[in-house]
């Protein structure tokens, strides 16, 4: 079984493995090795129920995903004990993304959420950046709609997806969770990561596979290296990782129980 951390200071334990779920709803402009066709709701469902058998209550999720959102919704049905991430900002359509950052647009995204995914609140909300970090922080309503939200209890927890070292350390001192980057090609996350870990905030780590690309490595597996080397990370939460392959979903969960339990 894999491990669960706490997300930081927020309350909620999540499980060091968590999973994405890109493939539930898009297959178009995406950044894969291998095209793919997205699974009906029975293969969905073996996921599901393999992942949650296997330890992980962790998924994520965001309206650029597609039908992601709406797919869970329907075939999670009322469990509530899966611990949620979905984001805002981003939309696509007509195969292409489309952001919106204003207080309208996320209070909007936010009940569509609710709805799709049929709940009456979601555990985390992130940003789900364009790569200006800083615009979308101190010119952009999001943020500050995603703290209204989280004091009237339609969210838990709320942050940014950053793309930007500037913008991670920005998140770690003002919001609750940074989603940042972390694997064996890109570190210069590092000091966004030792930053949350001294002010206690969830660290969700995404592309910790190289988006599908880790690959075979001298001395070892480049899946197994890269699994140690974002989950001994010890501020690191979750790494999110996502497949819509039996098999793959569970050798990612055998090598992740190795390095689950390490962090400080």
């Amino acid at each position: 079984m894999i491990d669960v951390r706490p997300l930081g200071s927020t309350g909620i334990d999540v499980s060091a493995l968590g999973l994405g779920t890109v493939k539930f709803g898009r297959n178009e402009q995406v950044k894969y090795p291998q095209d793919f066709k997205i699974p009906g709701d029975k293969d969905v469902m073996r996921i599901l129920d393999l992942a949650w058998s296997l330890g992980i209550n962790f998924i994520d999720t965001a309206p650029a995903y597609g039908t992601s959102e709406e797919r869970l919704g329907k075939l999670m049905g009322q469990r509530h004990d899966w611990v949620v991430e979905t984001k805002v900002g981003e939309i696509f359509e007509n195969g292409q993304s489309h952001f919106d950052f204003s207080a309208n647009h996320t209070r909007e995204s936010v009940e569509n959420s609710l709805r799709k995914l049929r709940r009456d609140y979601i555990d985390v909300v992130l940003v789900h950046s364009n790569g200006d970090d800083m615009n979308i922080i101190h010119q952009q309503e999001a943020l500050a709609e995603l703290d209204r939200l989280k004091q009237k209890g339609l969210i838990r927890a709320f942050g940014m997806s950053t793309k930007t070292v500037e913008g991670g350390l920005w998140v770690v001192e003002h919001c609750d969770v940074v989603m940042a980057t972390c694997n064996l090609e890109y570190n210069e996350d590092q000091p966004v990561l030792d930053r949350a870990r001294e002010l206690n905030k969830g660290v969700v780590v995404k592309k910790g596979l190289l988006s599908g690309h880790a690959k075979v490595a001298a001395g070892g597996s480049g899946i197994e290296r890269s699994f140690e080397h974002v989950l001994r990370q010890p501020a690191v939460s979750s790494m999110i990782v996502g497949t819509i392959n039996t098999h793959h979903l569970r050798n990612n969960i055998e090598i992740a129980q190795q390095y689950s339990s390490v962090a400080d």
